[in-house]
């Protein structure tokens, strides 16, 4: 896969992402995928997604920065959102928040297998 490939790939997984469609994520996401380290599996991706949205409803994934570089891609994802209450343990109680994402991933077979992902939570604990 070329670096083209992979970043339009990307893309399309960010789509899928934004517009809430789970039931295609298998197509981006490997069954073994890890994140930080932990096995998760596609089911517990999905549902860390899921709770994601849950509590932050208006949550939209904006690509920044994107380098491929097969089998991986490096992203900056740039969040502006009103998460319902507490946000990597922070109060923030619906107000308006911004803050970064830096998140790399490998592919394996066409598919994300890994993803290593670092929040920049001081930047929301300095909104509030």
């Amino acid at each position: 896969m070329t670096e083209a490939d992979l970043s339009a790939l990307y893309r399309r997984y960010i789509a899928c992402l934004n517009d809430r469609d789970w039931q295609s994520l298998g197509t981006f996401v490997h069954e073994e995928i890890q994140h930080n380290g932990r096995e998760f599996g596609l089911s517990g991706y999905r549902e860390m997604l899921e709770a994601d949205v849950r509590a932050i409803p208006d949550l939209k994934f904006n690509i920044d920065l994107l380098v491929s570089q097969a089998p991986h891609v490096a992203s900056r994802l740039l969040f502006d959102c009103t998460p319902k209450g507490l946000l990597f343990d922070i109060p923030v109680n619906g107000r308006r928040v911004r803050f970064s994402e830096n998140v790399f991933y490998r592919f394996r077979d066409g598919r994300i297998d890994s993803v290593w992902s670092v929040i920049d939570k001081a930047a929301i604990a300095s909104q509030l």
